[in-house]
């Protein structure tokens, strides 16, 4: 699945957080470039081998462009991992949001 996020946070601020979160939802850092960030890992039960691309790039000057795309099928764990680490990124741009559930 590919996902996006636009956000104020600088694209090195957005990715440094992809690579404190990303690790404890059990995906290891695979390759890494300065926009760019690559992970692999076993994520949920059981382990489903799944592989994570993020970019990052600027966008008109004022916004970073998160993209994020998933190698697993349907919407995975890992997918809403990805959807957790974007309202890390909103809570950083704005430290006043509160997190709440969307039911």
């Amino acid at each position: 699945m590919k996902h996006f996020h636009r956000t104020s946070v600088l694209p090195e601020a957005a990715l440094t957080e992809a690579d404190a979160f990303f690790p404890t939802i059990g995906m290891k850092q695979a390759s890494s470039t300065a926009r760019a960030r690559k992970y692999e890992g076993a994520v949920g039960e059981p382990g489903e081998q799944v592989t994570l691309e993020l970019t990052v790039k600027m966008e008109g000057g004022h916004y970073t462009f998160v993209e994020a795309k998933t190698s697993a099928q349907g919407e995975s764990r890992l997918d809403r991992g990805v959807k957790n680490y974007f309202t890390r990124l909103h809570k950083m741009a704005d430290p006043r949001h509160a997190l709440s559930a969307s039911y």
